[in-house]
């Protein structure tokens, strides 16, 4: 259990926190939300204890971890992906070191019923449960599974940290603190840079962990799916709901209702009372009743409704200048880097007014085909921009490209030419910038209030073909439904390349799928294309590659045919790993009931102090260890199998 005791933060007079406390359990799944620069990443910051608060206290019990996901960190470009996140693995070698000291020193000994060696023997089972629960020898495959998990080849495994961008060396910083298993997860927008299947694979992970989550996120689906306790920052104060974020949504605006209600009976009552004392005060037949009202109305405990935060983004794109009917076509266009392939004779035309999306996989060449057309990407083939398209470019990593120098003003001032400069403060006050806001450093922004300012620059001149590259990334979850009606009204073409079901839905008609080079397009909305493609999420557009589609075997036989013999080769695979799986968790179950009563008969009274009698348990827990490994490597099988025997049905 972490204990916030009465935390105040106090940034020279302006009160960020004040006086709030709260508890996190063991197991809680909690979505810390609120505005952008609420103060979400300062309290995480805090509790992961890498600053300290103007007064209170963060307690913590003994030899508790925390593992803790910040929105940037800088890297090294010194080790391999594998090398980097074996360093998770630390503790587990350092304990491994131990284990093999002290089984030298037991098998040194004689005086098997000394407490010296009974000492020895506690130490020795502490410490390989603790190893057991780190992962053990099994950790080169934990390594596997959550980078593979995490969107990584296992062609990347072996290359630089350096050779990633900013988004994969996230990934790679949040597979250590994954692999370390902390008591408390601390994590700072986690899914910004994932991809639908990797989000899916870490949903799924922290369902099943084992400690404590809290995660600050502004993707809903996530927070629906994941958490059960939803803590709200807002104007210095929080509001603790044990429930998800749609859910708190309703119970936060039913209780400001209900304070409603109440304050206003409350106020009118007070109203007919302070009436009747005004009217009746000089009256001696009424001065009883005159007294016991007025001290009714000193016991009274007034009723205060909490303040809401209603400070929102105005936006509004400038009328779209019209452009001719076709604003981009495209023809046998391919993109390489070097020997890399990432699009391959590529087709598309968008036409005035569409809302499109483009959806996949990380690394399918999304952002790259979005470059393309921007004209900041070379390429072969042809690609034509229409009549009087004027472009306004939202980039991924727009916000990480500001410099941090110069102040929310000058930002802007630098950029904004003609007439537009006058309106300048009235541009950056839709952008939630005003008074001395304009004057902050870009330094202190927060990850959404840097998307903000970034965002301001497509409304510097009037668009008529906005492309936007995840412009939802530290957006708050009101400031991506206002922007997401600022599209919709935009009366120009709009490309948006986004991993965001909630942000597509209703916003976009027609999507292009990106897989193995290719682009293939749907005439739908987000979620009539899930439904048509029998998914529940974007993630089946993430299959890993190498897992392709079938083709057209030798034989000639047509696409999606299969014989009887092979149909017939893949059941009886399945089955014959399903039975593999059964003999292994039998045999699992069996060598821990055998563990459980060789445990038993060593800690009764009288205990025999035969050494075999410890070096057998022991050979038991190494033999569980085996069969735990290897019943992973079964399950990674079974679900190739299931993938295989799903093909046939279709």
């Amino acid at each position: 259990m972490v204990s916030v005791n009465r935390l105040t933060v106090d940034f020279g007079g302006f009160l960020l926190f004040n006086d709030i406390s709260f508890l996190i359990n063991t197991k809680d799944r909690i979505g810390l939300v609120g505005k952008n620069g609420a103060g979400k990443s300062t309290l995480l910051k805090i509790i992961a204890g890498l600053m300290p608060p103007t007064s209170g206290n963060i307690a913590l019990p003994k030899d508790f971890t925390i593992g803790y996901l910040p929105q940037h960190m800088k890297h090294t470009n010194t080790r391999t992906v594998t090398e980097e996140v074996e360093l998770a693995f630390e503790e587990l070698k350092s304990i491994e070191k131990e284990i093999d000291k002290l089984n030298s020193e037991i098998a040194d000994r004689e005086d098997y019923e000394s407490t010296g060696y009974l000492d020895l023997l506690d130490k020795l089972h502490e410490k390989t449960d603790r190893f057991n629960l780190l992962g053990g020898t099994n950790y080169t495959a934990l390594i596997e599974t959550t980078l593979k998990g995490l969107g990584f080849r296992q062609s990347d495994f072996q290359r630089n940290t350096g050779e990633f961008s900013g988004g994969w060396r996230m990934r790679i910083e949040l597979a250590k603190i994954l692999l370390k298993k902390p008591d408390l997860f601390l994590l700072d927008e986690p899914t910004n840079h994932l991809d639908i299947d990797s989000i899916q694979w870490l949903e799924d992970f922290l369902k099943d962990y084992n400690g404590a989550v809290v995660i600050i996120s502004h993707d809903r689906a996530f927070l629906n799916n994941l958490t059960t306790r939803t803590i709200e920052i807002s104007l210095g104060k929080i509001y603790d709901y044990k429930v998800a974020y749609d859910k708190f949504v309703e119970l936060r605006k039913e209780r400001h209702e209900q304070q409603m209600a109440a304050y206003r009976n409350q106020q009118k009552m007070i109203d007919d009372t302070e009436k009747f004392i005004e009217r009746f005060r000089y009256k001696a037949t009424k001065a009883v009743q005159v007294q016991s009202r007025i001290k009714q109305l000193e016991k009274i405990e007034r009723i205060e409704v909490d303040e809401f935060d209603n400070a929102k983004l105005n936006i509004k794109f400038p009328p779209a200048p019209r452009s001719g009917k076709v604003v981009v076509e495209g023809k046998g266009v391919s993109k390489s880097y070097g020997d890399l392939n990432v699009l391959n004779d590529i087709g598309i035309t968008l036409e005035r007014g569409e809302k499109v999306a483009f959806v996949g996989r990380n690394g399918e060449g999304k952002t790259t085909l979005a470059r393309v057309i921007i004209g900041e990407l070379d390429h072969t083939g042809h690609l034509k921009i229409g009549h009087n398209v004027k472009i306004g470019y939202f980039a991924q990593n727009q916000a990480e490209l500001l410099d941090d120098n110069l102040t929310v003003l000058e930002t802007i001032d630098n950029v904004a030419v003609g007439e537009v400069r006058t309106k300048i403060r009235d541009l950056l006050g839709a952008f939630m910038f005003s008074g001395e806001d304009v004057n902050k450093k870009v330094s202190v922004l927060s990850g959404g209030e840097r998307t903000r300012l970034a965002m301001v620059k497509l409304l510097l001149e009037p668009v008529n073909f906005l492309v936007l590259d995840e412009p939802t990334n530290h957006l708050d979850m009101r400031s991506k439904e206002i922007l997401k009606q600022a599209i919709i009204d935009f009366e120009g073409t709009v490309l948006v390349v986004s991993h965001d079901r909630e942000f597509l839905d209703g916003l976009v008609n027609k999507l292009f799928e990106f897989r193995d080079r290719k682009i293939k397009e749907h005439l739908t909305g987000v979620y009539e294309f899930l439904k048509k493609k029998k998914m529940e999420s974007l993630q089946e557009l993430t299959v890993v590659s190498g897992k392709k589609e079938k083709k057209e075997n030798n034989k000639g036989k047509k696409k999606g045919t299969v014989s009887f013999e092979e149909r017939k080769a893949i059941n009886r695979n399945y089955k014959k790993i399903q039975q593999e799986l059964e003999a292994n968790e039998n045999a699992i179950a069996e060598i821990e009931e055998k563990l459980e009563s060789m445990k038993s008969a060593m800690n009764s009274p009288g205990a025999t102090s035969d050494p075999d009698v410890f070096n057998n348990y022991a050979k038991a827990e190494k033999r569980l260890e085996e069969l735990m490994y290897e019943w992973e490597i079964i399950n990674g099988k079974l679900e190739e199998a299931e993938r295989q025997k799903k093909e046939l049905d279709r």
